[in-house]
């Protein structure tokens, strides 16, 4: 294994979850879409990743523990957050400065841990 390729998580509320990302994280949704899921890019386009319908059964399963996704950002985390905090995205904890740079951890609604990064 060389690299990953794409990543997509589930969620409970296709909808909750899409409204989430547009309209509080600012990611865009990405052509095409399928019912079942929707496709999102962020940072011009150089990421992308996907939600989805329950693949299996995840009623009363607790998602989201132990997932991060890591984006990279351009222009300052400060900035970022102030437009989080404005939106009134659950932030993890205040900017943290790590040996990669600076990170901001938000928490979308079922519980998966978005992380987005200003390299050093």
């Amino acid at each position: 294994m060389r690299k990953l390729d794409f990543a997509s998580l589930q969620v409970r509320d296709l909808e909750v979850s899409k409204n989430f990302y547009i309209n509080k994280l600012g990611f865009e949704l990405a052509e095409p879409t399928n019912p079942a899921a929707c496709i999102f890019k962020y940072n011009k386009g150089e990421a992308s990743f996907a939600i989805r319908t329950p693949i299996g059964d995840i009623e009363s399963k607790e998602l989201g523990v132990g997932v991060s996704l890591w984006f990279a950002i351009d222009g300052e985390i400060e900035d970022l957050q102030a437009k989080l905090l404005e939106r009134n995205v659950p932030l993890m904890a205040p900017i943290q400065t790590t040996p990669f740079g600076k990170m901001i951890i938000a928490k979308d609604p079922d519980g998966y841990n978005i992380t987005f990064l200003q390299p050093n």
